[in-house]
This record gives C-alpha cells, sequence and structure tokens, in this order.
C-alpha cells in the first residue's frame, strides 16, 4: 500500500512547480500571501524583474567587477586566440561601469516595451492576452535574459549617445508620475487621519498631521539652506541661485493656494499636509538639478576626473563614481514610487485618470464567493473578470519609463563622450528643473481645476 501511495505522493510537488512556471501569477506566490488579488501579484512580479535589472546594474557598476572584466583576455585583449569575429562584436567598453547600465537598462525597457504594445485595450481577465500578463514566468524571464545578452552585442558606436536622448525624456516623465504618485499618497494620508479623527473623536489625528506638514516644510528649509552653502558661492553659480530661489517662491505659491477659501470649499479634503510634499519633493528635485551642474565649483559631487583631460581607455578611464548622494536617495525613492505603482488602490479620481486605473468597484457576490475558495484553497483569485482594474499597457509603459529613470540615476546623467568619458551636461540640469515646473504646475492644476471647470465632477 505505502508503494503504491509514494508515486502520487511525490508527483503532486512537481506537477506543481511545473503548473508554477507555465500557469498564472496565483500560484506563485499562493504560500506567501494567499487570497492576494492576480492583478496585484502579477504587477509585483513585473515589478521584481525590473529590480532584477536594477541589481545586474549596480553589480556592473560595482570597482571589483570592473576591474575583474579587464583581466578577462576574451573581454579586453585583442589577439588572446578569440576569433576575430567575435571581438568585432563584443566592445570592452560597452561591458563595463555606465555603458553596461545602458545596456542592461535597455533589456528591461525593450522587455517592458514589447508587453505595452502586447497588452493594448485589454478590458477584462477574458482577453486571451490577460494570460499572457498573469503567466508564463518562466518563459517571460527566458525572453528578458535573451534581450539582455543581445543588448551586450550592439556595437557601441553611437548607441550610448542615441540612448541617453530617450533617458532623459523618460526620466522627465517619470518624475512627473513619482510627483503624482506621491500627491495621490499625502491624499490618502490625509483622507485617512481626518476620517480616523472624526470616528474617534480625538485630536491626536489632527496632531500628527499638523507635526508631519511642520517637519516636510521644515526639512524643506533646511534643504533650501544646504544647497545656498555648498551649491552656490558668492560671485558664481548664478543659475543655481536662481533655480533655488524660484522654485521656493513657486513652492509658497502652491502652498497659499491650497489653502485658500475657494479652493478648500471646491476640494474639502486638500489641504496643507499634500502642498508640503509636494514642497519637498520639488526641493528634492531641484537638489538632483544641481547635482548635475557640470562646473567643479557649483557641483561638489562632479568627479575630478571628469575634466578637460581626456580619460584612458582602461580600469582608470572606466572608474565609475555613482555612490554619492544624490544617487542613493534617488534610487530609494526610485524603489518606493515603483512598489507604490505596483500596490496602489486609489480613491482619488484625478489620479486614476492620470494613472490609468479604475476605483476598486463593489465587490458581487459572486466574487466574494471566489475569492472565500481561493483563501480556503490557499492561492490568489481572479479579481478582473468584470474588468481591469489597472490598464496593463500603461503599468508596462510605466515600467519603461522606470527603466529610463533609474539608467540615468545610476549614471549621474552624465553623457557619454566621443573620448570615452562621461561628461555632465547641462541638459540634465534643465530637464530636471523643467521637471520640478511641471509638477509644480500640475499640482497646482488639481486645485484650480474645480474652479476653471465648474460643470465638470472633480469629487
Amino acid at each position: 500500500m505505502g508503494g503504491e501511495g509514494a508515486p502520487d505522493f511525490l508527483s503532486r510537488p512537481r506537477v506543481r512547480r511545473a503548473s508554477c512556471l507555465c500557469g498564472s501569477a496565483p500560484c506563485i506566490l499562493c504560500s506567501c500571501c494567499p487570497a492576494s488579488r492576480n492583478s496585484t501579484v502579477s504587477r509585483l512580479i513585473f515589478t521584481f524583474f525590473l529590480f532584477l535589472g536594477v541589481l545586474v546594474s549596480i553589480i556592473m557598476l560595482s570597482p571589483g567587477v570592473e576591474s575583474q572584466l579587464y583581466k578577462l583576455p576574451w573581454v579586453c585583449e585583442e589577439g588572446a586566440g578569440i576569433p576575430t569575429a567575435l571581438q568585432g562584436y563584443i566592445d570592452c567598453g560597452s561591458l563595463l561601469g555606465y555603458r553596461a547600465v545602458y545596456r542592461m537598462c535597455f533589456a528591461t525597457a525593450a522587455f517592458f516595451f514589447f508587453f505595452t504594445l502586447l497588452m493594448l485595450c485589454v478590458s477584462s481577465s477574458r482577453d486571451p492576452r490577460a494570460a499572457i500578463q498573469n503567466g508564463f514566468w518562466f518563459f517571460k524571464f527566458l525572453i528578458l535574459v535573451g534581450i539582455t545578452v543581445g543588448a551586450f552585442y550592439i556595437p557601441d558606436g553611437s548607441f550610448s549617445n542615441i540612448w541617453f536622448y530617450f533617458g532623459v525624456v523618460g526620466s522627465f516623465l517619470f518624475i512627473l508620475i513619482q510627483l503624482v504618485l506621491l500627491i495621490d499618497f499625502a491624499h490618502s494620508w490625509n483622507q485617512l487621519w481626518l476620517g480616523k479623527a472624526e470616528e474617534c473623536d480625538s485630536r491626536a489625528w489632527y496632531a500628527g498631521l499638523f507635526f508631519f506638514t511642520i517637519l516636510f516644510y521644515s526639512l524643506s528649509i533646511m534643504a533650501v539652506v544646504l544647497m545656498f552653502i555648498y551649491y552656490t558661492e558668492p560671485s558664481a553659480c548664478h543659475e543655481g541661485k536662481i533655480f533655488i530661489g524660484l522654485n521656493l517662491t513657486l513652492c509658497v505659491c502652491v502652498s497659499i493656494a491650497a489653502v485658500l477659501p475657494k479652493v478648500q470649499n471646491a476640494q474639502p479634503n486638500s489641504g496643507l499636509l499634500q502642498a508640503s510634499v509636494v514642497t519637498l519633493y520639488t526641493m528634492f528635485v531641484t537638489w538632483l538639478a544641481l547635482s548635475s551642474v557640470p562646473e567643479q565649483k557649483c557641483n561638489p559631487h562632479l568627479p575630478t576626473q571628469l575634466g578637460n583631460e581626456t580619460v584612458p581607455v582602461g580600469p582608470e578611464g572606466y572608474q565609475t563614481q555613482w555612490w554619492d548622494a544624490p544617487s542613493i536617495v534617488g534610487l530609494i525613492v526610485f524603489l518606493l514610487c515603483t512598489l507604490f505603482i505596483s500596490l496602489r488602490s486609489s480613491d482619488h479620481r484625478q489620479v486614476n485618470s492620470l494613472m490609468q486605473t479604475e476605483e476598486c468597484p463593489p465587490m458581487l457576490q459572486a466574487t466574494q464567493q471566489q475569492q472565500q475558495l481561493a483563501a480556503c484553497q490557499g492561492r490568489a483569485f481572479d479579481n478582473e473578470q468584470d474588468g481591469v482594474t489597472y490598464s496593463y499597457s500603461f503599468f508596462h509603459f510605466c515600467l519603461v519609463l522606470a527603466s529610463l529613470h533609474i539608467m540615468m540615476t545610476l549614471t549621474n546623467w552624465y553623457k557619454p563622450g566621443e573620448t570615452r568619458k562621461m561628461i555632465s551636461t547641462w541638459t540634465a540640469v534643465w530637464v530636471k528643473i523643467c521637471a520640478s515646473w511641471a509638477g509644480l504646475l500640475l499640482y497646482l492644476w488639481t486645485l484650480v481645476a474645480p474652479l476653471l471647470l465648474p460643470n465638470r465632477d472633480f469629487s
């Protein structure tokens, strides 16, 4: 009897593992988060793919990896017994430092752009393409690996220069998306704590909102002072002084607009908490912009070897220094915002319109029964049979922009030069400053839109 039952017992785990390679998202994380929504699990796995690419990029930037790659004869030396045809396809510079990041992020961006096109106009999980969105993870991983390998075979030529401008545009758009997400987060936070205050009839929740509002404004003022100290000089750095002063003035203006009586009547949930978050983020983007200024006396983060002299080809010429404060903080903000894209479920109608997501509809009785059954079986459930909860295509497009943004963050926005050195340019400064202005205008629009368009429903 024991011998007859053993094969069936042993075969079940193998069958389940095989189904997880080709099946839907629920079985991937069924043991970790039972009764999870299919839509959430799928977004988390795609985000994991992006984070995996980021991790590989960081590894390629580490000095130890660069030095070891230069020691490999088949990578950097000619005439080491490797066929000439192979050496013609692989360029040593493309495997090191910033050029490796360019190729890795090109692979992830191409991967998500493919799904952006593939998932256009998917309306529910009944669409056959929804099965591709929510399943076949092993084959998706193989596709990503294949694109990554192929990216390192791209001839160096003008690839890095052209891809730099793609990164500039994509990063500009992702900075705006980050601001939209922060506005949404602050709105949900403010609404939750105000609801708790009314429900519990306690002033502690109001005190908490007041404390964090003061904290964010204090951090913003501190950032302004530090930027004037470290990124400006009395007789130079006039652009930096203008950027800091102008953005500070604009932040004061939007903060005043947020508490105007007419705005408060049209937007009861509007307040200084959201304005303080926007102000702090604007100062953060201004700091990133000043850290890209290509003048040594106005930018303490600028490496000294990026001067006018030619950087020699070799390990010294490809020495990468991205572990400065702006890059590390930018990486942390990137990780948090990307995770928020995967997990968010908002009731802010304007933000949902911008992010191509829908409010969580009331759950039907049949759907509730399906959720209970899935919980009993220890697996996730399909919550998109009647309609998708987010735009598949737009979600992948956000990950495309995220790939481009992290590429620019890890490379400090340096443009590859003709002499194989990385050159900091004013393009990066203006892109970030313009993104901060566009973000402030976008937030101001969310405040005054109900006043300018009274016939539209902004509730």
